[in-house]
């Protein structure tokens, strides 16, 4: 009797973290699955207007390369681009993050290059002028954990992801301007 040899490795992996893109509000249309990071999402849909995240956390990107409006999404189902708070329908790369477990801190500075008033912070701010007295945030160093840093307080606006490494102007996280209203913490469960 012959029995298959099924690499289930592969298998587990690609459905614990996967995304699935559809053309369509409400999961119509075109769709397209995928399970690791994509350069370029062009030559599998035209357009996106709903999300299923079945598994992982992922950073979905306006333009191909990684870069443009960033848009953090976790498990579960986004049946129109305004629920992931997006601009527009238009989403042309994706990457996969791990879960992450460990503590937190960062550093954020009033200045490029680490420079000018600093403060440090281990935990969410859902105002960050109440606490740091500046709207600008010119540079950080992430010691510590996955960040979201967000356009305005309370977690609105754009969203800027940011992993452990040294920022040392606005721009390196992909932000046009240096205005940080708020910031969490990128845990497991959003």
């Amino acid at each position: 009797m012959y029995i298959p040899i099924i690499n289930l490795s592969d298998t587990c992996f690609s459905l614990l973290f996967q995304i699935i893109f559809y053309e369509g509000r409400n999961f119509q249309g075109r769709h397209w699955e995928c399970s690791s990071d994509c350069m370029d999402t062009f030559r599998h849909f035209n357009c996106c207007n709903s999300i299923r995240v079945s598994g992982g956390h992922w950073v979905a990107y306006e333009k191909p390369h990684y870069m443009g409006y960033q848009y953090i999404l976790g498990p579960g189902e986004y049946p129109d681009y305004h629920n992931w708070m997006g601009f527009n329908n238009c989403i042309r790369s994706c990457q996969m993050f791990s879960p992450y477990r460990g503590s937190y801190r960062m550093r954020i500075y009033n200045r490029p290059d680490m420079m000018g008033h600093t403060m440090e912070f281990m935990d969410d701010c859902p105002n960050l002028y109440d606490r740091f007295h500046y709207r600008d945030i010119y540079s950080c160093n992430i010691m510590e954990g996955f960040w979201i840093f967000y356009e305005h307080p309370n977690y609105r606006g754009r969203q800027y992801f940011l992993r452990p490494g040294e920022y040392r102007a606005c721009g390196d996280w992909g932000c046009h301007n240096p205005m940080v209203g708020s910031f969490r913490r990128m845990r497991t469960v959003m």
